[in-house]
């Protein structure tokens, strides 16, 4: 057609009874809300199309009418494939009840998913859902009984236990862009998110399906900008312009031109959060993230993150993401959770789920809803509530450094936060630690086994996950351990040295975390553990400039082995480390030095490619230098193979 612009009525004719349908969206962000109610309106009206399949990667919906909850009829769909269902709990609680057919795979598969059936790939192979409740072994993501098995198997590639989800044909895409041209080209310069909606167009186009765009402005043929076009004509069957009321920018916001990275917010319109339950528990994870490194927060608890970061000065020391494909910037919560202002840019969710996938996050911050003793974590089932994992597998799988934040127990909590302490004033009814969680959504035996560094951050506690299960390693201010924390879980953690947690946390005034992340004396960077025997020094995120520098530095390895009658092995930190190359060999040099008199064994890593490339030419004339890109790696190839 030349002219491919219908009313909503027409597009929801294109859909037939047995249709596989996609949608995009992430929570309110992109839903094509417009093209939803027309198919709802049309099957209340005429009890036709029946019996759809639903395949969408992000949860959309409000929770409660919105997005996908507008499919809600009974005999309207039939199966479901989604990566979250808390935000459709009509949807959801029917699939518990059996009514209808559920899987609940991850969300970066499902994204992933759409590429491979474009490709005309059979499915997709990945290790995201390994030893969770995806995995066959455990159910396979089945949400109920009456769900046959079989659209996930466990097979080995290349002697590496994988999981293959499989393709299938895509008949209806219904997506949603900004403008089109009376051709069908679509562009997205007023949407909050990219998402996945050229691969949905291309996995239908190539399934022989049909794509229906929902937009809320059309402009002439042969108009549009070709960089701006997302969606390009050729994959594109029908238009529909849809009204205000049902293209709203995010469920929350009607429009903000912030969100759409195309403008920046002046700096200093935030203010402070009052120090409360949520704002402890971010503080505290707060004082994980990795200066210089990349970041994810999930929804909900985790969010406070970003507020606090801002309000410590230290959003320019991070870049913060989200799933649906933000980077940079400040994520935004509740129903506009999944855009962000200030960003730097906005990728494909397939992309960013490449990335994080690849171990490109060098921290998460997740929610926990129930953990048992061996640091197992579930956030998608409970009983008759279907949450849904999300992106959730993706990315504490994945994480570098992973951090679980939230409260200790549940409904009805009440605290007191003066004078640098906590105090319980009310007791939460629900408890979070139990003895076995519901559905496994984080392996806590799996990320042990691969030396994940894992924490659990509560407002009165934090567990770190070891070999052994989860141990007790923090404990705030005014709380007592008996009293507050093990007659309130359902399993006894391990105990042995525990610190206070910091009384600054619990103060309503900036932390200064700033000074703590960018500035730490050699006191702190260098240090013998000697329950291990190992030299461990940290100069990540550290420039060395000048000879000096570089003194320092040789100075305080002297004077912490200076008691020690032996040479010690080492283990060099050199993540995000700069050394100027007006002082390389002189740094070459005293590194020499120090190996001959008092190191035995060294290795070094760095989470960059280009920095362990560079050190390794600096330090090459003597010695074989391999740069590993993890501390656990390092550590491993010491004992392994020595320095």
């Amino acid at each position: 057609m030349s002219n491919k612009i219908v009313s909503p009525r027409d597009a929801a004719a294109l859909v037939h009874s047995g249709d596989t349908i996609t949608t995009s969206g992430f929570v309110g962000a992109g839903v094509p809300d417009a093209l939803l109610k027309a198919l709802g309106d049309r099957y209340a009206e005429e009890a036709h199309p029946r019996d759809l399949t639903l395949l969408f990667a992000a949860g959309q919906g409000d929770g409660k009418d919105r997005g996908l909850n507008r499919l809600a009829a009974s005999g309207l769909v039939r199966r479901i494939i989604g990566g979250h269902w808390g935000l459709i709990p009509k949807l959801a609680s029917r699939a518990v009840q059996g009514e209808i057919e559920g899987y609940n795979f991850p969300q970066g598969v499902i994204s992933h998913l759409y590429r491979d059936i474009a490709a005309g790939k059979p499915g997709t192979i990945s290790h995201v859902g390994l030893e969770t409740f995806v995995d066959p072994r455990q159910g396979g993501g089945r949400v109920n009984d009456t769900t046959p098995e079989g659209l996930v198997e466990l097979i080995t590639v290349a002697g590496q236990e994988r999981l293959f989800y499989h393709a299938m044909p895509i008949h209806v895409a219904l997506l949603r862009g900004s403008t089109a041209d009376e051709h069908g080209n679509v562009t997205m310069e007023r949407e909050a998110l990219v998402l996945d909606n050229l691969a949905q167009a291309m996995a239908a186009r190539n399934s022989g399906g049909v794509v229906i765009v929902q937009v809320d402005q059309i402009a002439a043929k042969g108009s549009l900008p070709a960089r701006d076009v997302v969606i390009p004509a050729m994959l594109v069957d029908a238009v529909v312009v849809a009204p205000p009321e049902l293209h709203m920018q995010t469920y929350a916001t009607q429009y903000n031109r912030y969100y759409t990275g195309r403008y920046k917010m002046p700096e200093g319109n935030h203010k402070p959060a009052p120090l409360d339950l949520r704002k402890v528990i971010a503080r505290r994870a707060a004082f994980e993230l990795p200066m210089g490194g990349v970041v994810n927060l999930g929804i909900g608890m985790p969010e406070g993150i970003a507020a606090v970061a801002a309000e410590e000065g230290l959003l320019q020391h991070v870049t913060l993401t989200a799933e649906p494909g933000v980077i940079g910037g400040q994520p935004a919560s509740g129903l506009d959770f999944g855009a962000a202002v200030n960003t730097e840019a906005i990728i494909a969710q397939g992309n960013q789920f490449d990335f994080y996938d690849g171990g490109g996050l060098d921290m998460a911050c997740l929610g926990m809803a129930e953990v048992d003793g061996m640091g197992n974590v579930n956030v998608s089932r409970f009983g008759p509530k279907l949450t849904g994992a999300g992106g959730f597998i993706n990315i504490s799988q994945n994480a570098r450094h992973l951090v679980f934040a939230g409260t200790f127990t549940a409904c009805g909590l009440d605290v007191g936060i003066a004078d640098g302490a906590l105090h319980i004033i009310t007791e939460g009814r629900t408890r979070k630690f139990s003895e076995m969680v519901e559905q496994i959504t984080f392996s806590g035996t799996r990320a042990a086994r691969l030396g994940q560094p894992v924490l659990y951050v509560t407002e009165r506690c934090v567990f770190r996950l070891s070999e052994g299960g989860v141990s007790l390693i923090e404990v705030a201010p005014g709380i007592d351990i008996e009293r507050d924390i093990l007659a309130h879980m359902n399993f006894t953690p391990q105990i042995g040295e525990v610190s206070a947690m910091d009384s600054r946390i619990f103060i309503d005034a900036p932390m200064g975390l700033r000074d703590d992340l960018l500035t730490l004396g050699m006191e702190r960077r260098i240090h013998f553990d000697a329950g291990r025997g190992i030299l461990f020094i940290n100069l990540a995120k550290l420039t060395i400039r000048t000879d000096a520098d570089i003194a320092e530095i040789k100075t305080r390895v002297e004077d912490v082995l200076a008691p020690i009658d032996r040479k010690v092995d080492v283990i060099v930190n050199y993540d995000q480390t700069r050394i100027d190359d007006a002082v390389a060999v002189e740094w070459a040099s005293m590194v020499d030095d120090l190996e001959a008199r008092l190191y035995n064994r060294v290795t070094r890593y760095s989470t960059s490619a280009f920095l362990r490339r560079k050190l390794g030419q600096t330090l090459q004339r003597r010695r074989r230098a391999t740069i590993f890109d993890s501390e656990r790696a390092a550590e491993a190839a010491m004992y392994k193979h020595g320095a």
